[in-house]
């Protein structure tokens, strides 16, 4: 992430910084779906229903360590950028007070026209799975 002649650079996205809406840094939680859980436990109560108890044994402990895991999982810091037409793009650190110097450092550089710098973050994947792009309220692209 970087910032040269007014532009912000995140990866191979640029953003005018006279665009930027929002520059924040907040910890984010990781998804906790007790209804997939129960959805999982309903398909456990099938394959038990069907079959003998080797399987349904198998799908229950897999079950569990996934729940677990996801209850377990810490909060992860993002640095949250919105433009005016409403597209986000999240990165992250390990620390929320990193992030929060580089927000400060964006701020300054909306400011003050001569600044720029650069830092060393990681995009957000979407923690497991494909990244939707937005526009706005419209989906403009999926990477996998």
């Amino acid at each position: 992430m970087s910032v040269k002649r007014r532009m912000l650079w995140i990866g191979a996205a640029a953003l005018p910084l006279h665009n930027l809406t929002r520059v924040e840094a907040i910890k984010i939680k990781p998804e906790r779906n007790v209804l997939r859980f129960l959805l999982g436990l309903g398909l456990v109560a099938f394959v038990y229903s069907v079959t003998d108890w080797a399987p349904v044994l198998v799908l229950l402990i897999i079950m569990v360590v996934y729940f677990v895991k996801a209850l377990i999982a810490p909060e992860k810091p993002v640095l949250v950028v919105e433009t005016a037409g409403g597209s986000l793009v999240l990165v992250t650190l390990p620390s929320v007070d990193e992030l929060r110097g580089i927000a400060g450092q964006i701020v300054h550089a909306i400011d003050h026209p001569e600044a720029e710098f650069t830092a060393h973050v990681h995009q957000l994947n979407n923690y497991n799975g494909p990244v939707f792009n937005q526009n706005g309220g419209q989906n403009t692209g999926i990477r996998l």
